[in-house]
This record gives structure tokens, sequence and C-alpha cells, in this order.
């Protein structure tokens, strides 16, 4: 696990093991609490006696390094985004998982009888519910090969597009066709492609298809060529990145009504449906090795909204020893999310779902 550091050394050098021990106390009661915390508070939990004064004065010096903050007239402080990064860096302590933990994990996720898009989306419910947030999906495209597939006219002017993968996973489609097209074409439409996919995922055969349809190469007419032309492109080449799955979004509004936040949540939420945002997403699980943690606007995602997100990359095997990422899966929660516990199940999470890759 490598998180972006972004404190300069010399705001390391301010923090002295007194200070970060009340800086750990501090961010431990705001994860569990979400309130600011006072120095009486502190001097009952800190594991060496310090008096409430010695403890304002070293909040104080916390404070003036950018680590905490006072929300209002309170004498709680609380951490700002800088102190959090902090305490994720390099005051954090967290150990492995439970074997429990792992089993149960490893169930979860299990994809025998299961697609693998329902696995990943199962995952991403497990972690909603582990971290009491969104849980997060970054999906790899689908490459099966191409069974069969076949349009069905619906309304003038409407078909479905019915396809079934070489791994018998059927999925469904509405495009539009040219008003008047006789059911005729449709078939038309099916017969020609089915002779030409012949194992061959949709992405492979796409090109091919083209280049013979533009040659005029083919014995179709113009209408059953739109047909074919609006199913290659509605089945080939869009979400080149994937597709990205959320779950538990309303955990993540119900966690922040006190916030004021709500509309700049649907936004995000909106965000997150654009491919753009998925590239990002993913280059930005691939910039380290493992866990990657990013706390309030550092990813640029999140703007001021007070969330954190907690992702891992996963990959497919390519050959021994080497592995490709396909994907990411995270959570996006509060700051306030509880990051000793998630963290270690994120991580575990996205080594199960790459061993079921490879």
């Amino acid at each position: 696990m490598q998180p972006n550091p972004v404190l300069d050394p010399q705001t390391r050098r301010t923090i002295d093991e007194r200070s970060g021990a009340i800086l750990r106390q501090i961010v431990e009661l705001y994860v569990e609490t979400g309130e600011p915390v006072g120095s009486r508070t502190l001097s009952r939990r800190l594991p060496v006696a310090l008096s409430p004064a010695t403890i304002r004065n070293a909040m104080a010096d916390l404070e003036d390094a950018g680590l905490l903050y006072a929300p209002h007239t309170s004498a709680g402080r609380l951490p700002t985004d800088r102190g959090l990064r902090l305490f994720v860096d390099g005051l954090l302590e967290f150990g492995d998982l439970a074997e429990e933990d792992r089993d149960t994990i490893a169930a979860r996720c299990a994809a025998a009888g299961r697609s693998m898009q329902d696995t990943l989306a199962e995952a991403g419910t497990m972690l909603s519910g582990l971290a009491g947030a969104a849980g997060l999906v970054v999906a790899p495209k689908g490459e099966a090969p191409v069974r069969h597939i076949e349009f069905v006219g619906l309304s003038p002017g409407r078909a479905l597009v019915v396809l079934v993968t070489a791994d018998g996973q059927v999925e469904n489609r509405v495009i539009d066709i040219p008003a008047g097209l006789p059911p005729s074409a449709l078939v038309q439409a099916s017969n020609y492609l089915n002779a030409r996919l012949g194992g061959r995922t949709l992405d492979d055969a796409k090109r091919d298809i083209e280049d013979e349809v533009a040659a005029h190469r083919t014995q179709l007419d113009a209408l059953t060529e739109a047909v074919v032309g609006a199913g290659l492109a509605t089945w080939a080449g869009g979400g080149a990145q994937g597709s990205l799955i959320l779950r538990g979004q309303s955990r993540l509004l119900r966690n922040l009504e006190g916030l004021a936040q709500v509309q700049q949540i649907e936004a995000l939420f909106e965000r997150l449906e654009a491919e753009e945002t998925m590239l990002r997403l993913l280059d930005l699980a691939q910039r380290g090795t493992g866990v990657q943690i990013f706390i309030g606007a550092e990813n640029g995602l999140f703007d001021s909204a007070g969330l954190s997100m907690v992702v891992a990359p996963f990959g497919a095997a390519t050959g021994p020893d080497r592995q490709r990422v396909v994907g990411a899966i995270g959570v996006i929660g509060p700051t306030r999310i509880n990051y000793r516990r998630i963290i270690p199940v994120v991580d575990y999470t996205a080594r199960v779902i790459g061993r079921l890759l490879g």
C-alpha cells in the first residue's frame, strides 16, 4: 500500500511523538463519533498522563501546522484533510485480516455459477455493507466470444438486440432502426452477423465487418446495412474501459445529510457514470501498488464534498508472474470512514478478484 504523500517534510518534522499520539486519538474519535474532540476527552484517552493545558498547547501547534481546525466556537478540534492524510500515511496501525474475514470475502466473491459481472457486483455490495458507504467497481469490459446475435422488432423504429455469449450470458439492448423496416431485414441482419462472428468477440470482428460493408462486398440492402451498423455501434467499441458498478449510494447520501452536501453527492454520481471518470479512476488506482487512499479534494473528483475514496486495482494474468490492470474496486465514503477496517478489506478483495480473473 502506497498512499499518495502530500505533506511536506517540514510538516512531518513538526509532529513529535506526543503530538502524533494526540492527532491519532483525535482522528480515531472523529471516525467513531464525527464530533469535535476536546482536551479533557483526550486526557482520558491518551496512554500517557498529560494535563489538559499541555494537550491544548499541542493541539494549537497541530492547528498551526494545518492538521486540525475548530469547526465553531467550541474548544474541540477536528482533523483537516492534511491531518487525515498524515494519520493514514504514518500513524494508522492495522494488521492482517482475520481468517474468518478472509473466508467471508472469498465466499461472497466466489464465481461458481455466476458471471464475472455478477461477481463484481456482489463484491461491490459486500464492500458497501462493510464500509457503510458506497461500493465502487470499475469492471473490465466483457470479451467473451459471441454465440448468437438476433434482432427482434418492437415498435416502429425500434428493435431489440439479443446477444448470447459463449459463456452463456444473455444481454439485451434496444436500438433505433429505420422507420418502415420490413421484418425480413432484421432476419437478414441477424444471419449476416452470425455468419461472420463465429466464435469471435464483437470487437475482434467489428472492423472486418465494417470494412466489408463500406467496400460494398455484401449482399445487404441499405436498410439492412443500417441495422447491422446500429447493432455493432451498440455492442462493440462502446465503453472501451469497461463499466462502472455502484452499490450502496443511499448509504453515502444518508451519512452526508448533516453536511448539506446532498446535491454535490448527486453530481458526483453523475460524473462517475462518465467514461472519462472511469479512465481517471483506473489511472488513480494504477499510480501506486496496492490500496490507494484519496482524501478530500486530492483526486479532483470530490471537490469540497468531504469524501474519501479507498480503491485498489485488480488485474488479469497475461503470463507467468505478469498481470495487466483491468479494473479497480473500493469504496467512497465520508472522510471519517473507518480506514483501519476498510483498507485491508479493500486490499484483500482486490486480490481475490485478481485470482478469479487469473
